[in-house]
């Protein structure tokens, strides 16, 4: 039995379009886009940084019906 709401993670060496191709060859439409910042801490003269380094996409996809 498949689950109605599936979250997919845009792979290292894959573009969106792969990862959108992924999701509809495995039966599911997506519905929600998600990005989350990748924070890289720095410790410089004794104070932390918190410098951006990528990002990670999410795509929430539902079941075809």
């Amino acid at each position: 039995m498949s689950k109605k709401k599936v979250q997919f993670e845009v792979q290292e060496n894959e573009s969106i379009d792969e990862c959108l191709d992924r999701i509809k060859q495995k039966g599911y439409m997506p519905i929600r886009r998600i990005e989350k910042p990748i924070f890289q801490e720095i410790k410089k003269d004794g104070e932390t940084i918190y410098q951006p380094i990528g990002r990670q996409i999410v795509f929430e996809a539902k079941l075809f019906e």
